[in-house]
């Protein structure tokens, strides 16, 4: 709907894309943002275990799947991307591919039958895991993300860009 690629417009596909401030990032399989969308998982199972605690695990799920696809539109918009783009690792972001978006998809969903199949506790460590790794590697992970689509802190955009290195 809003033109972008099935696949990179490079051409090809490759399972992992390991470098951020590239023009493979988020167009291929999977990247650094990935974890991200398995974090997203986990709390949707959260949310919905607690907003829906009679319902089926099946709805639960349908739900959070609604919510993640609805999230992967809404991230594709021309306004989020521009948005996204006024921070200091987005700044040549140009959207997700429709496989990025569908293996993001997919993501959510492991981390949701993660979430269902495992201990709250054994959850929790692997998203803190999660997160302080991607935030040590690429200087951003799922809270520095929705942090900055809040609003863009001066200090976090510093460090991100790579200040005192």
């Amino acid at each position: 709907m809003f033109g972008h690629p099935l696949i990179c417009t490079c051409g090809y596909v490759k399972l992992w894309e390991g470098v951020v401030r590239s023009s493979g990032n988020s167009q291929h399989l999977t990247d650094w943002y990935t974890f991200s969308h398995i974090i997203h998982g986990f709390l949707f199972y959260f949310f919905a275990w607690i907003a829906f605690p009679r319902y089926p695990a099946a709805f639960r799920f349908l739900m959070a799947l609604g919510v993640e696809v609805s999230w992967e539109i809404i991230e594709n918009t021309p306004m989020v991307i521009q948005h996204y783009r006024q921070q200091a690792l987005a700044q040549g972001y140009t959207g997700d591919s429709v496989i990025n978006s569908l293996s993001d998809s997919i993501a959510m969903m492991l981390g949701f039958w993660s979430a269902w199949q495992f201990p709250a506790k054994v959850v929790i460590v692997i998203a803190l895991v999660l997160e302080v790794w991607v935030g040590y590697e690429i200087r951003d992970d799922l809270t520095l993300n929705v942090i900055n689509l809040i609003y863009a802190f001066p200090a976090i955009q510093s460090w991100q860009a790579g200040a005192g290195l």
